[in-house]
């Protein structure tokens, strides 16, 4: 997520966008000269440009969306050979570690989740409904759209899509409303979907369009962001040099909370019972430098409202061989994408 530029910031000149807690960001990442860093969520740039302001940093840019790798091209000149910009799932961050770091590890990583103000600001995307434009909402372009799954998923599925990811109480209200309409009229368009969503909830006068929980919720759902920031945490902790940082700019409650379970578990000490022998628990793999998690300054907000939810939670790697858990213990469960968009129940 990304708000207004800041020349002193960033290297090269000014960015487009500077990312919501980029000063604390940078650091809590402890940047020295000469390590390599990942920035896991490049989007404008704004976090690989204030890493690559300390001398002879390299950082791995990481972002699944063409266009932002793309508009990075002008920072790929400037960092001189310091830039390396991937296409990829950040969920695949050992594989690309693992190809460009002959240990295979590296000094910090950085990860800005949730969608850019780039993406929702361009309406061909169908990320807002502030701008009509196609059901869409895919990251990467690829697999299925929102526009499929509200098109094919049932109304129970689609129930616990928009009461788990968006954290809507009128969920069902707001599934029912939209099967109905679906068999009146095809739902294509961000307009169409969120003047069904509207008219499925009960008025009331917040600043909070009543579509948002529905279409944030559609959006987690077709880019599986709970299950890739899953995997990105395990791979951070793979990839994570001992003492190497790791920063999470979270602007979801979930995904949040997700970040706070996982970075708990992994700095648990081991724990005995002087009553029952037990088996020792395995050694802290992180140490948890935020004790709570960090806000957006009041100037920051001014400058986009967009960043009011940002949380930011820092860990740093302890020198214990990594978890051998499964990502299932922090993930919700949900409806399979491939069995929503083949109509299965």
């Amino acid at each position: 997520m990304t708000t207004g530029s800041d020349s002193n910031a960033v290297a090269g000149g000014p960015a487009r966008h500077i990312p919501v807690l980029v000063r604390r960001a940078i650091g809590w990442l402890d940047v020295r000269p000469g390590g390599l860093y990942v920035d896991a969520t490049f989007g404008a740039g704004g976090f690989s440009r204030a890493i690559l302001t300390t001398p002879e940093t390299r950082v791995i840019g990481i972002d699944r969306d063409r266009s932002a790798i793309d508009g990075g091209s002008g920072l790929l000149a400037e960092a001189a050979g310091r830039l390396d910009l991937v296409e990829e799932r950040f969920s695949n961050l050992q594989s690309i570690v693992g190809r460009r770091s002959e240990a295979g590890t590296v000094d910090g990583i950085v990860f800005d989740l949730g969608v850019s103000s780039m993406q929702l600001d361009e309406a061909g995307r169908g990320f807002s409904f502030r701008l009509d434009g196609p059901l869409d909402m895919r990251m990467g372009g690829d697999g299925p759209s929102a526009g499929d799954v509200v098109a094919r998923a049932s109304e129970r599925q689609l129930a616990a899509i928009i009461g788990i990811l968006g954290e809507e109480r009128h969920a069902r209200a707001v599934a029912r409303a939209i099967v109905r309409a679906r068999n009146e009229r095809v739902i294509d368009s961000t307009r169409s979907l969120a003047e069904v969503v509207a008219g499925a909830l009960p008025a009331h006068g917040g600043t909070i369009h009543p579509a948002t929980r529905t279409f944030q919720a559609l959006r987690m759902f077709v880019n599986d962001e709970l299950g890739e920031l899953a995997r990105g945490l395990f791979a951070a902790e793979r990839v994570l040099k001992p003492t190497g940082r790791l920063v999470v700019v979270a602007f979801h409650s979930l995904e949040d909370r997700m970040t706070k379970t996982f970075l708990v578990e992994r700095s648990r000490p081991a724990a005995f019972s002087r009553h029952r022998p037990v088996a020792p628990a395995p050694a802290p793999t992180f140490r948890v430098l935020t004790r709570r998690p960090q806000m957006p300054e009041e100037s920051e907000i001014a400058a986009n409202p967009r960043a009011r939810s940002a949380k930011l939670r820092a860990a740093e790697r302890t020198d214990a061989p990594a978890s051998a858990a499964s990502i299932a213990t922090l993930l919700p469960v949900l409806p399979s994408l491939s069995d929503v968009v083949r109509g299965r129940p």
